[in-house]
């Protein structure tokens, strides 16, 4: 029980990784309020994690919206009175290049990816840092390896690993007692990654060879499932972590060694 009694908010938990972090954290003995934009997934978790004896919450929530934050983190005040772990976790993208991107594509992925976890920061940290706490924003490898076929993915998750610092360190100038780390996944096996070829602006032989070239340079030779991500999630939770902030975890199968 890792995290016993902690209070957790994961976003994006209807599916794919957050659903796995979402659970993994219930069965570490946390209080897990998890939000989606997809009311009808996040009320099927929610019915089917109960039903299996976990405390968990679903609130809908458009994460790129102030007012939802502030629904959402006032409602965690009112039944919890305090939050322990932030995770950051909603997230879109689109298979573009700096040709095929537009404007909408760009201003879109941002919104979500970036702009979310800016809100959840800026009034997350209201909520914690009396009593501290964990935040991580899940990034990618694509903020630390360069994709020409992900533009505005990899702009949006290169500009929340570096956020992530700020934050990190206006944190501990002003010394509340709250790290804060990125997650860096590489290409798991989630609805986001198996969904990406029906929101795409390249060609059909384009997304192949993307698909193929990414596949060959996995050095484990396989792609990552949610559960393997989410131990790493539950370290950087937990009181192990509690010397580590400011830095990137990578969960790659050692793709971003090239």
């Amino acid at each position: 029980m890792r995290l016993d009694n902690k209070v957790a908010l994961v976003t994006g938990g209807g599916s794919g990784m957050g659903l796995a972090f979402t659970q993994r954290f219930a069965e570490e003995g946390a209080i897990v309020f998890f939000t989606d934009i997809n009311e009808r997934a996040g009320r099927e978790v929610e019915q089917r994690l109960t039903t299996a004896g976990l405390a968990v919450v679903f609130l809908a929530q458009n994460v790129a919206l102030e007012s939802d934050w502030m629904r959402v983190l006032e409602h965690i005040r009112e039944v919890s009175g305090r939050l322990d772990v932030l995770v950051n976790n909603a997230g879109i993208g689109t298979l573009n290049n700096i040709e095929t991107c537009t404007v909408e594509d760009f201003d879109r992925i941002l919104d979500v990816n970036l702009k979310s976890v800016f809100l959840g920061c800026k009034h997350g940290i209201e909520l914690m840092k009396e009593q501290g706490g964990s935040i991580i924003n899940v990034a990618s490898i694509a903020a630390i390896c360069g994709e020409p076929n992900a533009l505005a993915y990899s702009a949006s998750k290169g500009a929340v690993r570096l956020l992530t610092k700020s934050v990190a360190l206006h944190c501990a100038q002003r010394g509340y007692a709250i790290r804060v780390n990125s997650l860096h996944p590489g290409y798991i096996e989630t609805p986001l990654l198996a969904g990406s070829s029906g929101s795409t602006r390249l060609s059909a032989d384009e997304v192949v060879a993307t698909r193929t070239r990414i596949a060959g340079e996995i050095p484990l030779k396989r792609r990552g499932t949610p559960d393997e991500v989410a131990g790493a999630v539950v370290y950087l939770a937990s009181d192990e972590s509690t010397y580590v902030t400011g830095t990137e975890l990578v969960v790659d199968g050692g793709y971003s060694c090239h």
